[in-house]
Order: C-alpha cells, then structure tokens, then sequence
C-alpha cells in the first residue's frame, strides 16, 4: 500500500487534492486506492475523477492483448439501467452466439435468467446473465423482436474478439457518396489493420463526404486515435501539426513521469506503427475537410480525443447524437502484484492547446447545456434501423445536415439525455445495474485512453 501512496504522489495529475491517509488504516490495498483520487467536480456536479479503477491483472492482459472477452457476441445498450430499465441489442458481431439466436440491433431484453429486467430487484443475476464472467456459461432470455413477438432464447458465452470495424459502405443520395464506418474500439491487437482496410475501401470509392459512427466507442490506443484522425483529414491538413500532446502534474517539469522520457507530441501518424500493420505500409485518407461524427454518452476517452485532434487543425467536425462521455484524460496500466491500477496521470490537448471537455462535446445545444459547443443535432439513438442503414435516425440525420447546412426539424429530442451513467439518478441505487462494482470496473475499462 506506501507502494500506491508514492505511485500516486509521483504520478497523479491531481496529486495535490488526494488527501492523505496512514496506508496503515486500511485493510486491502483496493480500498486504500479508491481514496487516492481528487474530490472534485466539473460544471455539471460530476466527479472530476470518475475513472479510477483496477482490474485483475490476468484478465486485463486477455483483453489488450487479443482484444477478446467472454459474451455473446452482443452490444447491450443500457438506455435505462434503473427501473422501468430499457435494455436493448446495440449491435452484434458475426459468427457469434448472439448471430446464431437471430438477435439484431433494436431487439428488446424482456427477462434474463427469470428476472423481469423492467423491474426484477435481482440485479447480481442480470448482470450475471447480461455480463458472463467465464467461456461455457448459459444463460435464458426473453427477447422481444423488432416485429413485436416475444420469444425464449439460451446464450452460450464463449470468448469474443471484438470486430473493430463493425461495418464500412458507401452509398449515393441526391448526387453524393458517402463514406460510413462504424468504428467500435481503438484496440491496439485489433484495430490498426481494420482501419487500414476500410479506408482503403472509402479511399478507392472516391466519396464526398465520410461519417464516422463512434457512438458505442469507449477508446483505446492514441496512436490509433491519430492513426483514424490522418486518414479523415489527409496528408495536407495534417502536414507539420500535431495530434496532441499529454500534460502532466506540475512536478513533471518536461518529462514523462511514468516512461521518464522528454514529452513530446503526438504526431499526426501517417504509416502503420507495427501494431497489426508494418511500419512500411502507407496510411489510405480520404483527405476531407470535414467529418461527421455520430455519438452517445459511450463515445470516449480516444473518441473524444480524435473529435478534438481534428479540431485543433481546423477540420469541421459535426457532431450528430448526444453529448459524448467526457474524459480528456488518459493514464499508463500499472501492475502490482497482480493487480492492474489505473490513475489518473495526463491530460490531452490539441494543436491549439484545447483540452478542457471533462463534462463531453455536446451537438447543437441550447445554451446554458452541460458539455463543450459542438456544430450539429442533437438525436436521440435509433434501435429500428441496422447500423449503416441511409434511414436510421443518426446517419439520416448527418447526410440532411450535409446537404442543407442545417438540422432537420425535430432532431433536438427533449427527453432527459441517458447517455452518460454518471448523470443519471436512481431512485434507489440498489437496483442499478451499473452500482455492481464489477460492472462499473468493466465499464470504466471500456472508456480507457492507453498511452503505447
């Protein structure tokens, strides 16, 4: 535990707000962590530190280094985690469990092992069925399909390798192509080659205009982040400007208090970084100089950091969706005896010394809205259309905004925003499926910002 006292003090971006506290008063490790993060809030009443978490060191070596994790196969979306709870298929991955049961995006969760999910007190059991822990484990719901009819199907969970481009199309309307991909983690085993990929694709397709569907988006690797960044904006956009830059504490005076190497700035990378894709292979670019991107209260952490990127070398970027999770910051996995911290440590600013977006990028907002100005619409997500579909009510709503300049009526919803669990408040905390420990470390996982 001094072990975690001096990595913080060292290391922390807020150090100097952890109030300090005798190790020898504690009795795990874990719990003497969970006080070493700033009490603070953001404009909107947030914690300011909302990331904080560990992970069993085993299980997060899985994750980075196959990307795969035990599930179906399925997104959920959690549009209501708390009663009356509305949980939904975001979208699936092919040749899955979750494929071979016929499930498809907008297909409604009616019980979970016997629990009703509307209103069931049992939350450690749907989380146990929604979230498996293990391969081979079975699980029964009651789902009800886009058609309205209900049915009882099993789930076997096996370990899944998430698909990063879920899916990449072009398709033509009123004399303009556009370009689409549904990009759904900046996993560094995974995501580097898939990119390459689809963009050669849009690249080859010539299009006018590119959407990029970040909305299920947690994060991932920033060389990944500016890898996507260069291949939106192109060689002459990008040429001589910088990506970002980390920020850290006051006492990194130059250096990087975790690699202890000078801090320098991310570059704009415009080859493959060895990842999945040689060095030696040129990076596609449609060169545009705007992007449209579709987000959720999910899109994070490497999300919001190409968003920004972009941003600071001037690329019109048009927000379409809700307001994004809010997690400018990043940090280094650090192991202990066989536990895997995660602290806060820098901060991400753009070319233009940007960086200040802890309460997300929100789309067309009315002022006195939480969240940084962003061009755009604001829509709520669409579960009656597949992803990639010119109808769905996000994607529709980008190529009207690129035809006319502005927003289509009605796409400024007014019910409360869902997106982000942290402004969220339950009636009563024990029936949110999010208040299981587990659950919010997982998640938290899938909002990371991981520096190579």
């Amino acid at each position: 535990m001094f072990w975690l006292r001096s990595w913080s003090d060292e290391t922390y971006l807020w150090y100097n707000e952890i109030t300090d506290r005798n190790p020898n008063d504690f009795t795990t490790a874990l719990s003497y962590f969970d006080e070493l993060r700033t009490t603070a809030t953001t404009a909107s009443g947030n914690p300011k530190d909302r990331f904080h978490f560990t992970y069993d060191s085993a299980d997060w070596l899985q994750l980075t280094t196959s990307g795969a994790s035990a599930g179906y196969g399925a997104e959920f979306s959690l549009i209501q985690s708390t009663p009356p709870r509305d949980i939904r298929i975001a979208y699936v991955e092919a040749n899955t469990p979750a494929t071979n049961a016929g499930l498809v995006r907008g297909v409604k969760l009616i019980t979970v092992d016997g629990v009703d999910v509307q209103t069931g007190s049992n939350t450690i059991a749907l989380n146990a069925g929604l979230f498996p822990e293990a391969a081979g484990e079975v699980h029964t719901f009651v789902i009800e399909r886009l058609d309205g009819t209900r049915e009882t199907i099993s789930l076997t969970s096996q370990i899944i390798t998430e698909d990063p481009v879920n899916v990449v199309s072009t398709f033509d309307q009123n004399g303009r192509t556009y370009g689409y991909v549904h990009f759904t983690t900046f996993s560094p085993r995974t995501a580097e080659e898939a990119l390459f990929d689809a963009f050669d694709q849009l690249q080859a397709a010539n299009i006018d205009d590119i959407v990029l569907d970040l909305r299920y988006n947690g994060g991932g690797l920033l060389t990944i982040a500016s890898q996507l960044s260069y291949m939106i904006a192109g060689p002459a956009q990008t040429n001589g400007l910088n990506f970002e830059t980390l920020q850290f504490n006051d006492k990194a005076a130059g250096t990087n208090p975790v690699t202890g190497q000078p801090i320098a700035p991310t570059p704009f990378y415009t080859t493959g970084r060895g990842l999945t894709v040689p060095q030696s292979r040129q990076a596609p670019s449609v060169s545009k100089p705007r992007v449209f991107v579709l987000t959720t209260g999910r899109s994070c952490s490497a999300s919001e950091a190409v968003i920004n990127g972009l941003r600071g070398i001037d690329v019109e970027v048009i927000q379409i969706g809700n307001r994004t999770c809010g997690k400018p910051y990043g940090f280094y996995a650090t192991d202990n005896c066989g536990t895997t911290y995660f602290t806060i440590q820098f901060r991400g600013v753009n070319s233009k010394n940007f960086g200040d977006y802890a309460d997300g990028f929100a789309p067309g907002q009315a002022v006195g809205t939480i969240g940084g100005v962003m061009p755009g619409c604001r829509v709520s997500d669409d579960f009656t259309r597949a992803l990639g579909d010119p109808t769905e009510a996000l994607l529709s709503t980008a190529v009207a905004y690129a035809e006319t300049g502005s927003c289509p009526a009605g796409t400024v919803p007014q019910e409360k925003f869902v997106g982000d669990a942290a402004q969220k408040t339950a009636s009563d905390p024990e029936l949110d499926l999010m208040n299981d420990p587990r659950l919010q470390a997982r998640e938290i996982a899938r909002t990371r910002r991981i520096n190579p």
